[in-house]
C-alpha cells in the first residue's frame, strides 16, 4: 500500500533510495511503526530524509498520499464528543494481553473506516467500537497492543495535521539562508594540504613501518594539514540592495566568522566594481583601488561578488558612467569586471533577487562575465562547488 507514497515523494523531489525505501519496509515489517500512521511519519521521516531541508518536501508529499484516511468530518465531531466521557481500565492478567490481537497498519486503517460507517453510539470499556478504555483499538485510554488513538491527550496530533503544519518551511533549499547554513556551505571550500615542518606523528605509517621492522619503533613525521583557501569577498550596498542587507550581513558573519581561510578579504563597491573598492559598508573610510587589489592579490583568490547587478545600461557601458559623484571611472564598469574575472581563477556571482527577476540587461551582461547563482541555499551551494573546480 505504501509503493504510492514512495512515487509521491519522486514527484515532490524528495531524493529517495531503493537502500533506504527497502529499510524502511524492514522496519514496517518488524513493527516499528506500532500500526500508528503517526508513528509512521516519523519512523518514515527519519530513515528516508537526510537533510533538514527536505522535511517540508517530505511533508507535503506525505499530507497528499495520506490526508484521505482521516476520520471523515461529518463523524468526527459526534464521535468526539463520545469519547469525552472516560471510561476506567479493567485490569488485564498477563495471559489476557497476550491474547489481544495484533493489527497492521493496513488492517487497522480499514477496519476503522468500518466501524465509522457502522457505529452510531458511544462505547466505553469494550473489545471492539471506537471509545474509552477497554481493549479496543480506537480511540484512547484503553489497553491493546496496536491501535489508532482518536480524542484524548494528544488526539488532535495526527500524522496528517503534523505534515499539514508545514513547521520546517524555513528550511527549505530555495528559500533564503541563515547564517549557521551560510556557514556549512563555505566550509565545502576547504582545500587541506600538508604544509610546515614535519612535526606531527603520522600513526599509521609509523604502524606500518614498525611493523615492517619486525616490532622495532620507526616514527614517521608529517606536516599538518592546513586550508589554504583564499577567499575576496566584494558586496553591493545602498540602492536597489537596501531590501537585501539583512541577508548580506548574514553572509558576510558567515564567512567573517569562518576560521578555516587561510586568508579573508572583503570590500563593498555600489552597484558595479569601478577603479575602487571600500573597506566598511558606508562607503566612508579611504578607498582601495580595484587595481592594487589585483596586482597584489594571487589569481588562486576564490571570489565571491554580491549584488542584483540591476542598474542604468550606463553605469556598465560608458566611461563616468558611475552613478556616484566621488567616482570618476575613465574605464567602464564591465571592463573592470572582466579584469576581475580574468585575473582570478575562480569567480562567481551571487544575486538575492529570485532568478525569475533577472530578465534585466545589465544582469544579463553580467551573467556573460560570471557564473550567477542565487542567494539561496541551493543556489550557494552550487556557487561552492563551482568554486571548488578547475576552471
Amino acid at each position: 500500500m505504501f509503493v504510492d507514497f514512495f512515487y509521491m515523494l519522486k514527484k515532490h523531489k524528495v531524493p529517495v533510495s531503493l537502500v533506504e525505501w527497502m529499510t524502511l519496509m524492514e522496519a514496517l515489517s518488524k513493527g516499528y511503526a506500532f500500526s500508528s500512521l503517526t508513528d509512521f511519519y516519523y519512523l518514515a521521516r527519519s530513515i528516508l530524509i537526510k537533510s533538514e531541508t527536505q522535511f517540508d518536501r517530505f511533508d507535503v508529499a506525505f499530507r497528499e498520499c495520506f490526508e484521505g484516511i482521516e476520520t471523515p468530518a461529518e463523524l468526527a465531531d459526534e464521535v468526539l464528543d463520545w469519547l469525552d466521557k472516560l471510561a476506567e481500565l479493567p485490569e488485564l492478567s498477563p495471559e489476557e494481553y497476550a491474547r489481544l490481537p495484533e493489527l497492521s497498519l493496513e488492517e487497522l486503517l480499514k477496519t476503522l473506516e468500518e466501524r465509522l460507517r457502522e457505529q452510531r453510539e458511544e462505547h466505553h470499556g469494550g473489545s471492539k467500537w471506537i471509545g474509552t478504555g477497554g481493549t479496543s483499538p480506537f480511540g484512547h485510554s484503553g489497553r491493546s497492543k496496536a491501535g489508532i488513538r482518536i480524542g484524548g491527550q494528544g488526539g488532535s496530533r495526527s500524522a496528517v495535521q503534523i505534515a499539514a503544519k508545514r513547521d520546517f518551511a524555513a528550511y527549505r533549499q530555495d528559500l533564503v539562508l541563515d547564517v549557521r547554513q551560510m556557514q556549512v556551505a563555505l566550509r565545502k571550500l576547504r582545500q587541506l594540504t600538508r604544509t610546515g615542518p614535519e612535526d606531527q606523528l603520522d600513526l599509521e605509517k609509523t604502524i606500518d613501518k614498525t611493523c615492517k621492522n619486525a616490532g622495532e619503533l620507526d616514527f614517521v613525521w608529517t606536516a599538518e594539514r592546513k586550508n589554504n583557501v583564499k577567499l575576496l569577498l566584494l558586496m553591493d550596498v545602498g540602492g536597489s540592495m537596501t531590501p537585501h542587507a539583512q541577508l548580506c550581513s548574514r553572509l558576510f558573519s558567515a564567512a567573517n566568522s569562518a576560521r578555516h581561510f587561510k586568508d579573508f578579504r572583503f570590500y563593498y563597491f555600489h552597484n558595479c566594481v569601478y577603479e575602487s573598492v571600500w573597506p566598511d559598508v558606508g562607503l566612508n573610510k579611504e578607498d582601495i583601488s580595484t587595481d592594487y587589489l589585483l596586482r597584489t592579490l594571487t589569481p588562486d583568490y576564490k571570489v565571491i561578488l554580491v549584488g542584483d547587478a540591476t542598474m542604468y545600461h550606463g553605469e556598465l557601458l560608458e566611461k563616468n558612467g558611475a552613478i556616484d559623484y566621488y567616482q570618476h571611472n575613465d574605464t567602464p564598469g564591465i571592463v573592470w569586471l572582466q579584469r576581475i574575472h580574468d585575473h582570478f581563477t575562480h569567480c562567481v556571482w551571487l544575486n538575492p533577487q529570485h532568478e525569475r527577476d533577472w530578465h534585466h540587461p545589465t544582469v544579463q551582461l553580467v551573467r556573460r562575465v560570471f557564473p550567477m547563482f542565487g542567494l539561496t541555499l541551493e543556489g550557494l551551494d552550487a556557487a561552492i562547488k563551482r568554486l571548488v573546480v578547475s576552471r
